[in-house]
């Protein structure tokens, strides 16, 4: 990821069509999670081996659980090693949160902000990376109840990522979503995050079920205060990789493109110089 003026889209089936035909000079990369693709043969499978032999793609899991606390599932982390070997993928991202217990829980949960589960999450971490052979970047999450906690959450992520020693994925409408559910100052928890570590961004719409509680959707357009936040970000932190989150409610690529050109704006404002002369 040398180039860090990059700008990406979730990549759905829908799209495969229109992509294979044509993907806009404003798409640098595509994400995916691995779990929806690797098993598409076919017409799919042949469309999605065309784009990743042509593109940057990024791989965002759902379902490997690292704060599970059942073992963990390494025939499953090596079906993704495969996938991401089979297509070229370097980039591997996941929930700091976890999904599994005695069975799938069909939903992303807080893990306890404990110093147990750091040491737990930690350990994980290292066993997931020794078998996909690539880092494992962790995403902040949102999250709209913190059952025995012991610590912030800006102290547990912080905290996670030192003991891993591991990357993250910085989304930027999570720590808005956040911020208001739980009642923070974003611009203070996004510059708590540590500029060493970040991997690449995301940004996303989410859903408003009322003045104090946000959901987090990824189906709606990406909201002023989330804009700004991203702004701030850049101004902080520096300029990364930026993906743009639409998993429903899916307008055109036309549509999607003002959105993306926006982050490659803000990108570029970013990285002016600043005239001092005046």
């Amino acid at each position: 990821m040398a180039n860090n003026a990059q700008v990406g889209l979730g990549l759905r089936r829908e799209m495969l069509d229109e992509f294979c035909e044509q993907v806009p000079n404003a798409i640098d990369f595509f994400e995916v999670a691995p779990e929806n693709w690797m098993t598409f043969g076919g017409k799919y499978g042949r469309q999605f081996r065309q784009l990743t032999e042509r593109n940057t793609f990024f791989c965002h899991g759902l379902s490997l659980s690292i704060g599970s606390p059942e073992p963990l599932d390494v025939s499953f982390v090596k079906q993704i090693k495969g996938f991401m070997d089979l297509h070229g993928i370097d980039v591997y991202s996941e929930h700091l949160s976890y999904c599994s217990g005695k069975g799938h829980l069909y939903d992303l949960m807080p893990i306890p902000f404990t110093q147990e589960a750091v040491i737990h999450v930690a350990s994980r971490v290292k066993q997931v990376e020794a078998i996909l052979e690539r880092p494992l970047i962790l995403e902040n999450v949102s999250f709209y109840a913190a059952p025995g906690s012991e610590m912030s959450e800006l102290e547990f992520v912080n905290a996670v990522l030192s003991e891993a020693d591991c990357r993250l994925l910085l989304d930027v409408n999570n720590i808005y979503v956040n911020s208001i559910n739980h009642q923070y100052d974003p611009l203070d928890f996004l510059k708590a995050m540590p500029t060493e570590r970040i991997a690449y961004l995301h940004i996303a719409g989410h859903y408003e079920e009322a003045v104090d509680l946000m959901v987090d959707t990824h189906g709606a357009d990406v909201i002023d205060p989330v804009w700004q936040l991203l702004q701030a970000c850049y101004a902080h932190h520096g300029v990364f990789p930026t993906l743009l989150e639409r998993d429903f409610n899916i307008p055109p690529t036309q549509v999607l493109l003002q959105e993306i050109n926006k982050i490659h704006d803000y990108q570029t404002a970013a990285q002016q110089p600043i005239n001092r002369s005046a």
